[in-house]
């Protein structure tokens, strides 16, 4: 039996200086394969978590392995692929699409080493996968949101990872946008069968389906919940958002048990926590 692909065990992570921990008693667990949407209002604790995982911070209780390994490891093996909000990279500078996804297979190699002609297949591959073969070759301050969006996608998966990690990827998309991102990951998770891991503050574009994740963590410092969508209560969203979310659910059938027997119904759910 394979390993899972990420596991959180009782983890508590506190900033140097904080008076409050930013993640308490976290209990995790993503199979292999699995599509998870990790979901909390900012300030949450999303951000941490997700650098606990790809090992940019140490200095946590508890257990955290990713892929059978330590996060730490793990990076350094190419594990999680990272596709941020935003491209960090500078529009203007004069690379093409393909080689900015290109550089995701690069950042496994050590020195200037010539990629192979496996390694320039992948990357082929990798253009094809997320539809970007028809603007590979124009340069990436040239195409659109959603173009970039592949590309950044694409050069996450040029390090051949096992995870993939979303940040806030359907911020600023509309509806229509949001079902075509849905419709991609659906095809990155069934041609290498990864684990997705989406993190969202955009509650509408979880519960109602739109990027098709097959389960959703509720985070406010501590877990609130772990299941699959059509669990989550109005109870539960509003003590992790604390506003009204009946304008989200106005689509959406729920179980509409009360938040208490979701806890002791799905046992992964912890007590409410103040917010970081």
């Amino acid at each position: 039996m394979s390993e899972p692909a990420i596991v959180f065990e009782r983890v508590t992570f506190t900033w140097p200086g904080a008076a409050q921990s930013a993640l308490e008693d976290i209990t995790l667990r993503v199979e292999e394969g699995q599509y998870l949407g990790l979901i909390g209002p900012n300030g949450a604790g999303k951000t941490t978590l997700i650098r606990l995982m790809m090992g940019q911070v140490a200095g946590y209780t508890g257990r955290i392995s990713v892929c059978g390994r330590d996060p730490e490891a793990a990076a350094r093996n190419g594990c999680v692929g990272y596709v941020p909000q935003r491209s960090e990279a500078n529009l203007a500078f004069p690379l093409s699409c393909r080689d900015v996804i290109a550089m995701g297979g690069a950042a496994r190699q050590s020195g200037w080493i010539r990629a192979s002609s496996e390694q320039r297949g992948w990357i082929d591959r990798c253009v094809d996968l997320v539809g970007a073969s028809d603007f590979a070759g124009s340069p990436i301050g040239a195409v659109s949101g959603g173009q970039r969006q592949r590309v950044l996608i694409g050069r996450a998966l040029a390090c051949r990872p096992r995870i993939l990690v979303f940040d806030e990827p359907t911020s600023g998309i509309d509806t229509v946008g949001q079902r075509r991102f849905g419709e991609l990951i659906a095809t990155l998770h069934d041609e290498l069968n990864l684990a997705i891991v989406l993190v969202s503050h955009d509650v509408r574009a979880i519960v109602r389906g739109a990027v098709g994740c097959e389960r959703v963590a509720c985070l406010r410092r501590r877990l609130h919940f772990h299941e699959a969508p059509g669990g989550l209560t109005p109870q539960v969203l509003g003590e992790v958002f604390q506003h009204d979310l009946s304008d989200v659910f106005g689509e959406v059938h729920v179980d509409a048990h009360h938040v208490g027997e979701c806890e002791h119904h799905h046992g992964r759910a912890s007590d409410s926590g103040d917010d970081s």
